[in-house]
């Protein structure tokens, strides 16, 4: 099958994504193979890239944005049937016995495992997936519209949830790219005021496309008080302007899996009158079937831009450089 494979990690100006060859993967036990039809690009495939992230196998196909159709079923698969169209999200597998598991927040989890990280992801033909992490998709949204709602979107909604959002708070987006612009979709739908700081022009079209009360410079003050604010762009330097943001008791979701270095915080400016600063990671499959759920009710429409496989390398560059207006998607099949 066609893939593309991350041979040693680099600036992705340097290309390192390259094409393979690659053996068609047989499902193992209680796993399904997938046809892959549309792989979302997200940040998180850029970190792995370019090392920020470091793969944890070599060779690894990224992509975990991953819509496909059941190609076959391993020994005990039961959950879907042959040609069902499923989507395959970074949470790969959990234990199900520690701790978080049994606490429900398996995302928590030590011996949790990735997609396009520890196993590999949908920057390819077919795909393996133990059947219990898999996700129905709405009949509502196309192939390319669901892509990115598998971890733009979930992950938007847990930093939604991580932000402690009620419907009609004041709400700041920091960043405004793939993620942001599904997650300001359910802020709307909650009757919430959104403040987007943003330093993207194309971006900040989007966010008044989508309504957005306000847009500013990413370092500016808002013209209200936050009641919660989330930070997408992967800079630890807008966590000081955004705590300052915040009304008393507000939160800060950070949503990226990595984060540029903070600046000191000032105790009474940043943190004091009981505000507080959160981190995101991963997402539950709860997480993920309650946001899947809402996005087909809503519905969320996703703005996409298309590239085939082989422009896998040109995608992330776009996605580095703020070029794209929404998020990218791979045509696979």
């Amino acid at each position: 099958m066609k893939a593309m494979v991350v041979e040693k990690p680099a600036p992705i100006e340097s290309d390192p994504l390259h094409p393979i060859d690659a053996a068609v993967p047989e499902p193992g036990q209680g796993e399904i193979r997938v046809r892959v039809k549309t792989c979302g690009v997200c940040r998180t495939d850029l970190h792995v890239a370019e090392g920020d992230l470091p793969p944890r196998h070599p060779r690894i196909i990224p992509g975990h944005e991953v819509v496909g159709v059941v190609d076959k079923r391993g020994v005990g698969a039961g959950r879907f049937q042959q040609g069902d169209r499923v989507g395959i999200a970074w949470l790969r597998e959990t234990c199900g016995v520690c701790v978080y598991c049994r606490r429900g927040r398996e995302n928590l989890c030590p011996n949790a495992r990735f997609t396009g990280y520890d196993h590999d992801g949908g920057y390819c033909e077919y795909a393996v997936v133990r059947e219990d992490f898999a996700y129905a998709l709405p009949a509502s949204l196309g192939d390319e519209e669901a892509a990115p709602l598998l971890c733009a979107g979930i992950i938007g909604f847990r930093a939604i949830k991580r932000a402690d959002v009620k419907p009609g708070a004041t709400v700041g987006l920091y960043g405004f790219g793939g993620s942001a612009h599904l997650a300001i979709q359910v802020l709307r739908h909650w009757g919430c005021r959104v403040f987007v700081m943003s330093r993207g022009g194309s971006h900040r079209d989007l966010a008044k496309d989508l309504g957005a009360e306000w847009i500013g410079d990413a370092e500016e003050t808002p013209p209200a008080p936050l009641d919660a604010a989330i930070l997408f762009a992967p800079a630890g330097n807008l966590v000081p302007p955004a705590m300052a943001a915040l009304d008393r008791g507000g939160i800060l979701a950070v949503a990226g899996i990595y984060l540029s270095p903070i600046p000191a915080l000032d105790y009474e400016k940043h943190l004091f009158y009981e505000k507080e600063l959160r981190s995101v990671t991963a997402n539950t499959r709860a997480d993920g079937e309650e946001f899947l759920k809402l996005a087909g009710e809503i519905p969320i429409h996703t703005s996409t831009v298309a590239f085939g496989l082989d422009q896998a390398n040109v995608a992330l560059q776009m996605l580095k450089h703020d070029e794209i207006k929404g998020a990218a998607v791979l045509r696979v099949s």
